[in-house]
């Protein structure tokens, strides 16, 4: 598509007035307003009406074909549908209304942002703060532009509710609202938070991990190209979660010992993990190649790595060094917005996740392959080997056994006597 249709001033403000009337968050407003434009610019090209029904029929179809998904449709829809009624509305939306909408979202705007301190101040992961804000902020829509002072508890219970009978969400995905909005409770609104006895609970239900043959494994191996090869190699050969693959900094690699510590994972918890003698080599190699990649990024005058935590404010020149460097790092820097500092990040987590699955794909496995499926197979192979559960769980850095026991369920039975089919009998 070419340039971008202009909005007429008065219909543009009027648009903007009826996204705040109708409670749309302010992070979602220049979304709406990009559907809006993309709109009006496919009809012009198609020389279409603008205020038919049919027009946008034609328009969803077009974004069903280029790939958006079911969120992104509906959102482009509701978008048009809310310019339509701009059109037709002849009175300016009543300005009390508007300002009410604004110090309500305004509101929320704040809590977010001191929910974002409270976790930072108490060193979560990112992924915990960009989990927490999504839930705060679809708990912000659920109540449809309640005052923050009004929310309580009950607010929250009809949430639940919600999430387990309308949206069918797994317990897992309930059970994470529940700790994000129990943060929001306790730490940022400081308010009570029980009387959940009445809850609608999503099912849990009981999950074995799929897990490859070592046949398997080396096949999708094969499919896969540098660095992803590797990566992945790592993954299966020390247990690793995908997030912590890519974390891996050349300084965490001790050759001598032969072992690899992971900083940091889930629950901020360090352990140290044997290193596959087969992958020494490359290993090895491929700290030359990051090694080589610093010096050209010094001559180019780069800021350094991404650091962990405080030190990513006072890290100075040990950013720059070679031990705090990732073993898989990003292809391009990283230009930090405010301080137009060039920085590097390790490579992205959904790249390597892509290319797994598209290397299973190639394979031809008939089984749902992820990235983290080659932590269940490091995990099951183990166990088959006769390994001691008790070693497996700390070498996964799970803080319950009865998490490791999911495994046994993933092996053939190892007594004497194993369980049959009486078919074979």
């Amino acid at each position: 598509m070419g340039a971008m249709v202009e909005i007429p001033y008065l219909i543009e403000n009027r648009f903007k007035a009826a996204l705040l009337k109708a409670l749309v968050p302010a992070y979602q407003r220049s979304h709406y307003l990009r559907w809006l434009r993309f709109f009006l610019e496919y009809c012009e090209q198609y020389q279409l009406d603008a205020v038919e029904e049919s027009s946008l029929e034609a328009f969803g179809r077009m974004l069903l074909k280029k790939g958006q998904g079911p969120f992104q449709r509906r959102q482009a829809e509701r978008a048009v549908r809310l310019y339509l009624e701009c059109l037709d509305t002849e009175e300016e939306l009543e300005l009390w209304d508007r300002e009410e909408a604004e110090a309500i979202g305004a509101e929320w705007d704040v809590v977010v942002r001191k929910l974002c301190e409270c976790i930072q101040t108490r060193q979560y992961s990112t992924n915990t703060l960009r989990t927490y804000v999504m839930w705060v902020r679809r708990f912000q829509d659920y109540l449809k532009g309640k005052a923050v002072v009004a929310v309580d508890a009950e607010n929250a219970a009809s949430f639940f509710t919600y999430l387990a009978c309308e949206k069918r969400v797994v317990a897992s995905t309930q059970n994470q609202a529940f700790s994000a909005l129990l943060f929001l409770f306790r730490h940022v609104l400081k308010r009570r938070f029980e009387g959940f006895e009445g809850v609608v609970r999503a099912r849990r239900t009981k999950y074995i991990p799929v897990v490859l043959s070592r046949a398997e494994v080396d096949a999708v191996f094969e499919q896969l190209t540098h660095p992803f090869d590797l990566a992945t190699r790592l993954m299966y050969g020390c247990g690793l979660r995908l997030f912590e693959v890519v974390n891996v900094r050349v300084g965490s690699l001790n050759f001598g010992a032969g072992i690899l510590t992971v900083h940091d994972g889930k629950g901020r918890k360090d352990r140290t993990v044997p290193l596959p003698r087969c992958l020494m080599q490359d290993l090895e190699r491929q700290v030359r190649r990051v090694r080589i990649q610093l010096g050209r990024d010094i001559e180019g005058g780069f800021d350094g790595v991404f650091m962990p935590g405080s030190m990513d404010r006072k890290g100075g020149s040990l950013a720059k060094e070679l031990p705090w460097q990732w073993l898989f790092p990003y292809r391009k820097l990283t230009l930090v917005r405010g301080t137009e500092e060039r920085r590097r990040y390790h490579a992205h987590e959904k790249k390597l996740g892509a290319a797994i699955r598209e290397a299973a794909r190639r394979v031809g496995l008939a089984k749902r392959v992820t990235a983290h499926t080659f932590r269940h197979s490091f995990a099951s192979h183990l166990l088959e080997a006769n390994y001691d559960i008790r070693t497996i769980q700390e070498l996964l850095g799970h803080s319950s056994l009865e998490t490791t026991m999911i495994y046994t369920h993933t092996v053939r039975s190892l007594t004497i006597k194993e369980a049959e089919s009486p078919l074979d009998f």
